[in-house]
């Protein structure tokens, strides 16, 4: 079944054109990846699938009941409302039903009400609908829903979009570089829902392992054509060099032709018979294809290092906390010569933290850090490029002087360093706010690796690239001869360039693992019980945890929720009691009828706790 069609849609920007005369399709179950290089439209595409802007030339056709949503980079959330009002203000029939059960589990003396609610959720089977989206909002570790969003960090709100648009399982799914701001363990859980789950999906994103697990079909645009891939990443990147291959043998074989041509064309008298007409053009169409060659512009990074000495960078006794959250707890490391190290751990465990006391931009409690001498830092932030107003891009790179020292005492133009980084003539006079992420970065990892560093601080540095600039981003780090320092969650890129690996486990737990992303992946599935789900909790007061008791009648939730608070009140009066004996502030004659209500109270207990696993093991069936 057809989802979508795109039909000979253009776009373009004053004089460049971004790409012309695209038609695809989208079908039911399918999980497609558009791969492009920045800069040649793969979000402007997305917008156009989703209405947000609208084609020069040529429609998008999408089937009238199918329903769609969209997961931009930036999600458009409405910044007064909490993350619970967020969920709940989409247009889910069955959201409504659980949101208004809630509410009704808040007041339950108000019994019509949360009859009426209860049978509402047993009409529309919402129980395991509301288990789902609980799961879905514990995996993105979205637990304080009271905060409102504009309090939100920017990896709350992807996060927060995402979990809203997994919770309304749309048929069609657009995604611009979902995985940004989630962690490993978010990112692998991604991976599994998208497997398991029947959603068909259209994204952009330039994790490679998200590519290969999640994908069964790639849409490439390259050089202002579209090629399609019918497997993963792993066949795309084997087709891929076979087109191209065969794409560079044809041109060799027209362009043999277009010389033995060229010679007839020359000897031909100027009186044209037919034959000679067709034959004649015919030329002119081997001409144009023996001319052809594809544009493969790539990034060319080189750097002239320092030469290190034998003190890199020690870390004598580093503690940091932030309140009662500790970072680090006495952290001892002595850098070596060529070392390459990732950090891995989940969100908030302090791995930027740690970069910032390295670099010295943040101090530690106690605890000093020493810079050997010879030794000079590079440090790509997550916060990227602050550019002056309607600063250009090659002012940027100008701030570091006219001509740039490289290698064996070359030096190479401002200019010129930016063309090595895909930024021609034009390009290097527009404002630097006109970029796109992925040239933002780009520009970016060009003025950090301008100050020929020894020691290379990456935070996050694959976010916003494109796989061809990653590609050539790892190369350069694998011939790099200095230390190397990254935080990252594309897993396949710290495959490829680390080691070993700093994992924040989290309290100022630091461990060395001996190995890459994979290797550590293998150790802990193999260390490790499996996670489950969170389960329904008994405490009323949250939303969240609030839990519908399915398999029981109306009546028997009502008695399930009134033997819980019975039970919690009980276990308080016999504390109470217990607490007077061990005090020894009972008096003589109060101590048999203490003791006796103390008996009661657990005879009680019992009775009820008793009745509570009856009523228990109804709801587990």
């Amino acid at each position: 079944m057809n989802y979508l069609s795109v039909e000979n849609i253009s776009k373009s920007f004053g004089e460049r054109t971004l790409f012309e005369n695209i038609s695809f399709g989208i079908n039911k179950d399918q999980k497609i990846a558009f791969v492009a290089k920045n800069g040649t439209g793969k979000t402007s595409i997305l917008k156009i699938l989703t209405g947000e802007d609208q084609p020069d030339t040529g429609q998008v056709v999408i089937r009238k009941e199918i329903k769609m949503a969209f997961l931009p980079q930036e999600p458009n959330l409405q910044p007064e409302l909490t993350v619970e009002e967020s969920i709940f203000a989409s247009d889910n029939e069955i959201l409504k039903v659980i949101e208004q059960y809630e509410k009704a589990l808040e007041n339950p003396e108000e019994e019509e009400a949360y009859q009426k609610a209860f049978e509402r959720m047993e009409l529309h089977n919402a129980w395991d609908f509301e288990t789902q989206y609980k799961q879905i909002l514990f995996r993105l570790k979205l637990d304080d829903l009271k905060l409102k969003v504009k309090n939100l960090s920017g990896g709350q709100k992807k996060r927060l979009a995402l979990a809203i648009i997994l919770i309304n399982k749309p048929d069609l799914l657009i995604l611009d570089e979902p995985t940004n701001h989630l962690d490993l363990e978010m990112i692998e859980w991604l991976e599994n829902y998208f497997a398991k789950e029947n959603m068909t999906l259209f994204m952009v994103t330039h994790d490679r392992y998200f590519l290969e697990r999640v994908c069964n079909e790639i849409i490439e645009l390259d050089n202002g054509r579209l090629y399609q891939y019918k497997g993963n990443y792993s066949y795309y990147l084997t087709k891929k060099e076979e087109r191209i291959a065969a794409e560079n043998a044809s041109v060799e074989k027209a362009k043999n032709l277009y010389v033995k041509e060229l010679d007839w064309m020359r000897r031909q008298p100027k009186a044209r018979t037919t034959k000679s007409k067709s034959r004649q053009d015919d030329f002119y169409v081997i001409k144009e294809k023996a001319h052809s060659r594809r544009k493969e512009h790539q990034v060319e990074l080189e750097i002239n290092m320092e030469r290190m000495g034998s003190k890199i960078v020690e870390l004598h006794n580093v503690s940091k906390r932030f309140s009662d959250k500790v970072i680090l707890n006495n952290f001892n490391y002595n850098f070596k010569k060529g070392e390459r190290v990732g950090i891995i751990g989940k969100n908030g465990t302090g791995k930027t933290t740690f970069l910032n006391i390295l670099t010295q931009s943040i101090a530690p409690d106690n605890g000093k850090v020493i810079i050997g001498d010879t030794i000079k830092l590079g440090y790509y932030t997550q916060s990227g490029i602050n550019p002056k107003p309607e600063q250009k891009v090659i002012d940027i790179i100008k701030e570091y002087g006219e001509y740039i020292p490289l290698a064996k005492g070359r030096t190479i133009s401002a200019s010129q360093l930016l063309e090595r980084f895909l930024f021609d003539r034009k390009k290097q006079y527009d404002f630097v706010e006109k970029l796109s992420g992925g040239e933002l970065k780009r520009l970016y990892l060009c003025t950090v690796l301008i100050q020929n560093p020894n020691f290379l601080i990456l935070d996050e540095p694959t976010n916003d690239l494109d796989i061809v600039t990653l590609n050539v981003l790892e190369n350069f780090l694998l011939d790099y001869p200095g230390c190397l320092l990254v935080v990252s969650h594309d897993r396949y890129f710290m495959d490829k360039i680390t080691d070993h690996l700093f994992v924040f486990r989290g309290e100022g737990e630091v461990e060395d693992f001996p190995g890459n992303y994979s290797d550590f992946r293998s150790y802990e599935d193999s260390a490790e019980p499996v996670k489950e789900e969170p389960k329904a909790a008994t405490d009323k007061k949250s939303w969240r945890q609030g839990n519908a008791k399915a398999g029981l009648t109306f009546n028997e939730q009502k008695e399930y929720q009134k033997l819980e608070k019975e039970i919690q009140e009980l276990e308080k009066q016999k504390l109470a009691i217990e607490q007077l004996f061990s005090e020894g502030s009972v008096s003589e004659d109060e101590i048999n009828t203490k003791a006796g209500e103390l008996q009661e109270i657990l005879n009680r207990i019992d009775e009820k706790t008793e009745r509570w696993f009856e009523l228990s093991a109804k709801i587990e069936e």
